[in-house]
């Protein structure tokens, strides 16, 4: 049978390495973790949120019934809402509360990620793949996300733990805590169903090889309860997927996407790494790298949810291939890795190699010629200060765009309400002046509703503002460029925050603005391949 798991991720045994004494620089990789995760989870919490950031917001201050949800109805289901939901009433609205929770369920992740590859590969190599996660920046991205995939990442985390532990031990508690947390995963995010088939495929692969105590009729019972728990969530998956043609924002994933998801980028340069550093260090191939059941369980985790989600994504046209869809798979792809480098490290050498990796971890993801990091590419905290530092106190128009693609004729409408779900961005950051909600593609109610409000509000107010994402602003400050009610005004990009945009018309000179160009035809929307969508 398989070495068991421990509490602590030791080998029975108890020392980090047979017959070898306890290193005396442990303290230094707990010092490397807490700096990594203060510079590089911690820093960004205080920065802007991005758009879904700000729907997390919505949907907890207005509740998971709030009528103009219904455009989105993905988006409420999800048991994560619940955290930001008690961090906020604890420390109030800023973007740090409602981020933390993020922060803190990743911890736990990373911890139970050191004691996986501490079982599976060995007691020292759980340090390595620590800092080997914080080369990831899709995964220091999602632990200061206030978006529900860091709790993905931790509940995932915590299933295959236990699971683990239930199938060495075959211990009834272990396995309740399995089949609890599996009932949970699903109810964090609808696109986590893929995970429910490597669970399966661990059990059935160590019970086929006699691996474990657990029987078929225990395996299948424990299943079988987590089935029957998980009949709501799939009725609830069934029903918005038949709408899943609106909230569809990827595009057709080709080869090329599969093999990004695949985080080959961080799996070779390990194993090339480590292969390099046992050549110069003269260090002997291991003979055996790891059991069977830890390849399993790694190439599992490291491959069905992409796979899953890509032939998903083929066969009904619906394309879920979306990068936040695969953050789970983000920990099997650096266990891969860490599988690869130990057909290279000697075992007394993980702790070495691994305060090496943290020290190259901190100096080269740290990017420490900025005070402090950035959480994505929308700023639009400074934006709307930037909007409101130009309107100087008066109450001039702003056309504002919706960042989602729900936001799309017939769904949305002339007049639609801006204290709604597809404004958001507009309820956190709040902008000056009269706000006109506009879709986030142009259709032809779209362009004549533009028309019309161009010929009135807009030419008799004498000055107006776009605010919005930087395709969308981009689109419409051209749409109103052409139009003749504009041709002597003057125009200028007050600012681009990251991906969005903040520009002025004015038909009195402005500081840093130029006539508008005119341009000889209507302009085209780019396609929203990129675009933000709810429930990201």
């Amino acid at each position: 049978m398989s070495q068991s798991l421990t509490a602590t991720g030791e080998a029975p045994g108890g020392s980090p390495a047979a017959g070898q004494k306890p290193w005396p620089h442990t303290a230094w990789l707990f010092v490397l973790v807490a700096v990594a995760i203060v510079r590089l989870w911690g820093t960004p919490l205080f920065s802007s949120f991005w758009v879904d950031e700000m729907g997390t917001v919505f949907v907890v201050e207005h509740g998971a019934n709030d009528p103009t949800l219904k455009v989105a109805p993905q988006v409420p289901v999800s048991i994560y809402y619940v955290l930001p939901a008690i961090s906020h009433r604890l420390l109030g609205a800023s973007e740090f509360a409602w981020r933390l929770p993020s922060l803190i369920v990743m911890v736990v992740a990373l911890i139970l990620i050191g004691l996986i590859a501490s079982r599976l590969i060995h007691p020292d190599a759980g340090w390595f793949a620590v800092f080997a996660c914080f080369f990831l920046r899709d995964f220091n991205f999602e632990a200061a996300d206030a978006r529900p995939y860091a709790l993905a990442t931790c509940i995932t985390a915590a299933a295959l733990y236990f699971l683990i532990r239930w199938l060495d031990h075959a211990r009834w508690r272990d396995a309740l805590a399995f089949g609890i947390l599996a009932a949970l995963l699903w109810r964090v995010h609808l696109t986590l169903w893929p995970i429910y088939g490597l669970f399966a495929i661990y059990a059935a692969a160590r019970i086929l090889r006699h691996e474990t105590a657990v029987s078929w009729g225990r395996a299948v019972l424990v299943f079988l309860a987590i089935g029957v728990l998980l009949v709501p969530v799939a009725f609830t998956a069934l029903e918005i997927l038949r709408g899943a043609k609106a909230h569809v924002v990827a595009d057709d994933p080709d080869g090329g996407d599969l093999s990004r998801a695949l985080r080959l980028s961080l799996i070779v340069p390990m194993c090339a790494a480590a292969a390099l550093v046992a050549r110069w260090r003269g260090w002997s191939p291991a003979r055996k790298i790891a059991s069977a059941d830890a390849w399993t369980l790694v190439l599992g985790w490291w491959l069905v949810q992409p796979l899953a989600i890509y032939l998903f994504s083929k066969v009904t046209g619906n394309s879920l291939f979306v990068p936040r869809y695969l953050y789970v798979a983000m920990p099997g792809a650096v266990l891969t890795g860490t599988l690869a480098a130990a057909a290279f490290v000697p075992p007394s050498q993980w702790r070495n190699l691994a305060l090496a990796t943290g020290i190259l971890a901190v100096a080269c993801m740290g990017r420490w010629t900025r005070p402090v990091l950035n959480h994505s590419g929308s700023d639009w905290r400074a934006a709307s200060q930037a909007l409101e530092r130009a309107a100087g106190g008066q109450r001039a128009p702003v056309v504002c765009p919706s960042p989602f693609i729900e936001a799309q004729w017939p769904v949305w409408y002339p007049d639609y309400p801006i204290e709604s779900f597809l404004y958001s961005q507009l309820l956190f950051y709040r902008v000056p002046g009269k706000l006109y909600g506009f879709p986030f593609s142009a259709s032809p109610d779209a362009s004549e509703f533009a028309a019309r409000l161009a010929r009135g509000e807009l030419a008799r107010a004498g000055h107006f503002f776009i605010y919005g994402s930087d395709r969308s602003a981009g689109f419409w400050r051209a749409f109103f460029s052409a139009r003749p009610e504009f041709s002597t005004w003057y125009e200028r990009q007050i600012g681009l925050y990251g991906d969005v945009e903040v520009d002025e018309f004015s038909v009195n000179p402005l500081a840093t603005g130029a006539p508008v160009q005119r341009v000889p035809a209507e302009p085209q929307l780019p396609v929203p391949g990129g675009a933000s969508a709810a429930g990201h």
